[in-house]
């Protein structure tokens, strides 16, 4: 089965077996306010899942370096979304924006192909 339909049946299963107002990261005792506002809204919610599956897909088709790179990313991006506050429109782009640059990223392991 080729790769990027193997990495989209991933993360369809992902975001069907999670409840629809769910985020990655547990609601419980939530005090930031992007979090907050993740958890409040379903559609930043999703969107958080599906950054989320493709993060963790991305971190394990790449090598250790390359990983380190990513995830150092990572943490800059959500320190970035965290300037968003309770600004759903702001952390709706900026999960856009880091959704984009991993997709990107996939698709440049994608166009290495066949696997």
């Amino acid at each position: 089965m080729h790769l990027k339909s193997v990495l989209l049946a991933v993360t369809l299963a992902a975001s069907l077996t999670v409840p629809a107002s769910a985020a990655s990261f547990s609601c419980a005792g939530v005090t930031a306010p992007d979090e907050v506002a993740i958890c409040k809204s379903c559609d930043l919610a999703q969107l958080d899942v599906k950054m989320a599956t493709l993060y963790g897909v991305i971190t394990k088709l790449v090598g250790m370096g390359q990983r380190g790179m990513i995830q150092d990313d990572q943490r800059a991006w959500l320190v970035e979304r965290a300037t968003c506050k309770g600004d759903a429109a702001c952390i709706s782009n900026a999960y856009q924006t880091r959704i984009r640059a991993i997709e990107g990223m996939l698709s440049d392991i994608y166009s290495r192909g066949p696997f």
